[in-house]
């Protein structure tokens, strides 16, 4: 195997060759921060700090200042008690559905959901008071190291920062001789009040019935023991000390599944950073982020496009880390507010956690995202045991709303027990195999979990009269929500494409790993299944057999084929270009009344697909512009005032950032077909752009320019080795080439091909280029 540090200097190599064609300029994550004139005086308009376990959000004026607390495994997991009763089961729930029983279905599936648990829950808020002649003068995040800095008038500033790989956060205040410091425990306990039938949030904290939690008050430290459902307990300690007009504090978060005695172990954590030299723990820190920034760049010269890729490429470094839990709806920054997190801040399955996931891949940034697959893995034995328990069948599924053990938690039943929502999970296994080519995760991972997942849905598929496979309830989320009319007549596309992958991609996999009669009887389960349901006028996608989306929809199911499974695809030709063409023209003829942030995200993505870059540009911008708040929170509905949603509140969910982040990658560079393509989706007036290390699959990093609406230059490091396919950036103009002979380079109509051995780098480089 090639040694991966030696990989890891040749990327970095590779940056700094790419980067000595092209003028210096400012880094980008240097260039971009969050910068508020003005104090953000509500939780989800703060500056957000993360470290995959720990989160946090700075806010407020300084009288006080805010910092909301959040730990990513804080969760109450009591169990729903229906579904552990005789009437939780697929085959009730198929009568339930022939006889039209909506009120019963409704009672066992969707009431639990409006109870208070199970549900994330928040870690409190530290408020530091500087003084009433303190005045607000700007607060700046530095996406750079993940640091906010927040300045008063006269010189006074406070520094607060998580540090990126320890349980501790820092607080540092200088120029103010008076510091109040106050722990504020969440209100869990108290008279809940709000509405008895809450819906997007469960209401109160105070519905969860906690007793109040211990609070300590010691010389230079505050503290709090909460106990919450099932014995679970919690504690959060603030020490700090004082001297020569400055303040310094930690805090830590510490759970009693990490200790007997948590409260002893947060105060130690924050007690052992408090004693650290600043800089010696400032150090390892910045370190952490130089490396991930190092991963990949991007510079396009769309400043608000360009800009979001950035924050949204920072939150991910703040919210997904391997280790800790994944990201959940809000990750680690849960609603501070006094009310239980939107949804109950769980893992949504049905887009949520799938699209949070997508830029890891292109990004370089694999070593994160395969946090959410080791999740995924480790609670297998959960999801077996929940589809023998509710469908009494063999392999594996997975509920889509699930808790911190991916256990089902309830909700609209449609989507909550759909039997397909492991195949899209699924899918990110898949991604990673490709975009890495580890064969050993390939052999020890990807392909059990698919062929798990494979041996439930042969098992839950029954013939029709055809001698196709259908499910005898199937939806596309969130087609007519959680009506009866939600479950279809005849299988779903969105069903459909997502079974057709999974079949095709066992078989896939097991041909790779030489398991030839398994790859045999995926390929006949696959033949077993109906094409996809597509318009005889224009061929496009329907929602299921002679049924066409017939307004708009927030939830682009019916699309899956196109994007994210690529079984419609454009290189296929005339037809399948044709389906995707009509696609975008439904978008534009049905309108986004109905659409949600993470919607236009998604059009930017199959907009790329399509190779048209204005119109993935476009959906960007308002993306960016009219479905974020300022602290670049995706809050699902339309805050421009422009009309582009009927949607207007305000629920933060973390989905849309990160599918807009995959849509700016997708538009430079493209592989998911087998060839790479740079520049594949950039509107024509992005004459200017390049990306550095994005990693497309095959394992190869790319880096490129465009200058003048020409690629000009195109690298590529091979990590494995292996037959590299690009199709010619170049045109007619031809291209020499650096790492290679050119006479081991072959043409093959609009294809360069090269085969690489494990590490070599070749650069590609349009003919009249000066080379270095």
């Amino acid at each position: 195997m090639f040694d991966k540090h030696l990989l890891e200097i040749m990327g970095y190599i590779l940056t700094i060759s790419f980067s000595s064609h092209v003028a210096a300029k400012e880094p980008g994550f240097m260039k971009h921060k969050l910068v508020f004139e003005t104090p953000p005086m509500v939780w989800d308009e703060a500056l957000p700090l993360g470290n995959g376990l720990l989160g946090a959000l700075v806010w407020g004026d300084g009288k006080p200042l805010k910092i909301s607390l959040d730990r990513t495994d804080l969760w109450d997991l009591r169990p729903v008690p229906e579904f552990h009763s005789e009437e939780y089961s697929y085959g009730l729930m198929r009568q339930w559905v022939k006889e039209g029983r909506i009120e019963d279905l409704h009672r066992v599936y969707d009431e639990p959901y409006r109870r208070a648990g199970p549900t994330k829950i928040p870690a409190g808020r530290i408020e530091i008071g500087l003084g009433e002649s303190i005045a607000f003068e700007k607060s700046v995040l530095s996406i750079e190291d993940g640091r906010a800095t927040v300045g008063f008038t006269g010189g006074p500033q406070a520094v607060v920062w998580i540090h990126a790989s320890r349980p501790v956060g820092i607080i540092e205040i200088e120029g103010i001789e008076r510091v109040t410091p106050k722990l504020v425990a969440p209100a869990f306990g108290g008279s809940p009040g709000g509405s008895e039938k809450p819906g997007i949030s469960a209401g109160d904290l105070a519905r969860l019935g906690y007793d109040p939690p211990q609070a300590a008050t010691e010389e230079n430290s505050v503290s709090f023991l909460q106990e919450s459902w099932g014995g679970f307990r919690f504690a959060v300690a603030l020490v700090w000390k004082a001297e020569r007009g400055s303040w310094r504090g930690c805090w830590s978060v510490a759970t009693s599944e990490e200790s007997g005695n948590p409260l002893d172990l947060a105060r130690s954590r924050a007690r052992s950073a408090l004693e650290e030299e600043p800089g010696a723990i400032l150090s390892p820190h910045r370190r952490w982020w130089q490396d991930y920034w190092s991963q990949s760049s991007v510079e396009i010269p769309d400043e608000i496009v360009e800009r979001q890729w950035y924050l949204e490429t920072y939150k991910f470094g703040a919210a997904a880390r391997r280790g800790h839990p994944p990201i959940s709806l809000q990750g680690p920054w849960t609603a501070d507010d006094g009310k239980l997190p939107p949804w109950k801040g769980d893992y949504h399955h049905d887009l949520n956690t799938q699209l949070c996931y997508w830029p890891c891949y292109s990004a370089n940034h694999l070593e994160e995202g395969l946090g959410f697959l080791d999740w995924l893995w480790d609670t297998r034995g959960n999801c077996v045991e929940w589809t023998q328990h509710f469908f009494g069948l063999p392999g594996m599924n997975v509920p889509m709303t699930a808790d911190l053990m991916n256990r089902q938690i309830g909700g609209w039943h449609q989507y909550t027990h759909s039997s397909t929502t492991a195949c899209w999970l699924a899918h990110h296994f898949y991604m990673h195999w490709r975009y890495s080519m580890d064969r050993d995760f390939l052999r020890d991972r990807a392909y059990p979990y698919l062929r798990a997942v494979a041996l439930f849905i042969e098992a839950v598929t029954e013939k029709d009269a055809d001698g196709k496979r259908t499910l005898p309830l199937s939806s596309s989320p969130e087609i007519n929500d959680n009506r009866l009319e939600a479950w279809f007549p005849s299988i779903t596309n969105y069903d459909l494409a997502l079974i057709r992958w999974l079949f095709q991609t066992c078989a896939e996999m097991a041909e790779e790993l030489e398991l030839d009669a398994e790859a045999q009887r995926w390929r006949v389960l696959l033949g077993e299944m109906p094409e996809l349901s597509l318009a005889e006028e224009d061929r496009r996608l329907l929602v299921a057999k002679d049924i066409p989306l017939h307004e708009s929809h927030r939830h682009l199911s019916h699309l899956m084929a196109i994007h994210p499974l690529g079984l419609v695809r454009w290189e296929n030709g005339e037809e399948d270009q044709k389906t995707i063409r009509a696609a975008l023209q439904e978008m534009d003829r049905l309108g986004t009344s109905k659409w949600t942030g993470y919607s236009f995200s998604w059009k930017a993505l199959m907009a790329a697909r399509a190779r048209d870059g204005a119109r993935a540009a476009e959906a960007l911008d308002i993306f960016s512009t009219a479905f974020c708040l300022r602290s670049s929170f995706h809050c699902n509905g339309d805050q421009s005032g422009k009309g582009y949603s009927d949607f207007t509140y305000r629920p933060f969910t973390l989905e849309g950032n990160f599918a807009a982040a995959a849509a700016v990658q997708e538009m430079l560079l493209q592989s998911y077909s087998g060839r790479l393509r740079v520049f594949p989706a950039v509107p024509t007036g992005w004459s200017d752009a390049s990306f550095e290390t994005l990693r497309a699959e095959g394992a190869f990093l790319v880096s490129a320019e465009r200058r003048d609406g020409k690629t000009q230059r195109v690298e590529i490091l091979a990590e494995k080795g292996g037959t590299c396919r690009i199709k010619n950036p170049f045109g007619e103009a031809g291209f020499g080439t650096e790492g290679i002979d050119r006479a081991e380079v072959c043409v093959e109509g609009e294809d360069v091909v090269m085969e690489m051995s494990p590490g070599q780098k070749v650069a590609l480089e349009k003919k009249g280029q000066t080379t270095n």
